[in-house]
């Protein structure tokens, strides 16, 4: 058993969902959104690096080497699989590795509205989940993979870095392939997805120019593609696929959004009102007439008047869902104030002391 192994059962056996390496300090764990040190001395450089040595690939330890941050999936001795990234600061040696659960989520575990269902039912367009990193957005994915996954006869490749949830093979076939391992990277790994029959192609992050065309590409010629991006809002998701193509490209990817768009699932984690756990809170924009109108006329800015009166179509602001969640005593108000665009709307709510701190 690497010796690393310790201190991530340690974690789990804590319920923690992440766990924090650096030089100087002891190891930390991510517990509802807090990081707290456990009771251990402080690491070492040489300590940490035999630790993260043992469990790298010769090619891992060569890319660490040159200065680059590694992204890989460990697996422990009993099966448990973590998200790890090692990379280098000022003070030596850094990781974290996050906990995915061997059990693959499901929608209904996961209280997600009714709306995130009925997107697993298209056959083409583009779905985006988007949120800061550590907001669940790999876990919304996964629970709606699960569902197409048992309900549909189709192939679904998903294209990650590293590879997370492990899915089963049900009514579908599920094809993992992770960058880095088995393709070289997001746009490779599109390119001969577009020879390999898929149905739904899952990307697990689309970053770049080159990404993104291809993933509209995909999306237009009949395939369902899911991806992720890092912006807050869907507005913000949107100005960003936008601005992420050169000008010459701009008016055809506003063409691409107004029509084959699907959703737009930005998230956040709070706090439960227990304190014992997190919820999602989601802000959803499904394309309508109006919305693919205002896209195409450069009024995205004014997308957010019709999340906030499209209840009736599954959309919904992030405040709308935080106050829904306050209100029904499901998350912690002080967490809902902190992350709430509005914040006159929950001061009622929230306690003095994040409302007016000293």
């Amino acid at each position: 058993m690497a010796r690393i192994d310790a201190f991530l059962k340690l974690g789990l056996q804590q319920g923690c969902s992440d766990i924090h390496l650096a030089v100087g300090i002891p190891p930390m764990l991510r517990m509802s959104g807090e990081l707290l040190p456990i009771k251990f001395r402080n690491l070492s450089s040489t300590e940490l690096d035999t630790y993260i040595n043992e469990i790298l690939t010769e090619l891992q330890q060569k890319e660490f080497s040159r200065g680059n941050d590694v992204d890989f999936s460990h697996v422990t001795d009993d099966g448990t699989r973590f998200r790890a990234n090692v990379f280098r600061k000022t003070s030596g040696t850094g990781a974290v590795f996050r906990y995915i659960p061997t059990e693959v989520p499901n929608l209904e575990k996961l209280n997600l509205p009714p709306i995130i269902q009925k997107l697993t039912t298209y056959h083409q367009g583009m779905i985006l989940v988007t949120g800061a990193t550590g907001t669940g957005k790999s876990t919304t994915l996964a629970a709606m993979i699960d569902h197409m996954n048992a309900s549909r006869e189709i192939n679904i490749l998903t294209l990650e870095d590293p590879i997370e949830f492990v899915h089963p093979s049900k009514k579908a076939q599920i094809i993992h392939r992770e960058v880095g391992t088995h393709v070289n990277s997001f746009s490779d790994g599109l390119r001969a997805a577009l020879r390999e029959d898929p149905d739904v192609i899952l990307v697990g992050e689309m970053r770049d120019e080159e990404t993104i065309s291809l993933a509209m590409e995909a999306a237009e010629t009949g395939h369902l593609v899911l991806g992720t991006m890092h912006t807050t809002t869907a507005v913000k998701t949107i100005d960003r696929v936008i601005d992420a193509l050169p000008s010459e490209k701009r008016e055809q990817a506003k063409l691409f959004l107004s029509t084959s768009l699907k959703g737009v699932i930005s998230q956040v984690l709070c706090k439960t009102a227990t304190g014992r756990g997190r919820q999602a809170a989601l802000e959803i924009m499904i394309p309508n007439r109006a919305i693919s109108k205002l896209i195409l006329e450069d009024k995205v800015h004014m997308i957010g008047s019709q999340l906030q009166t499209g209840k009736a179509h599954g959309m919904q602001l992030m405040d709308q869902h935080l106050l829904e969640l306050v209100t029904n005593k499901a998350i912690d108000p002080d967490d809902a104030y902190l992350n709430a665009k509005d914040k006159t709307l929950f001061e009622r709510y929230a306690s003095t002391d994040i409302i007016s701190p000293e």
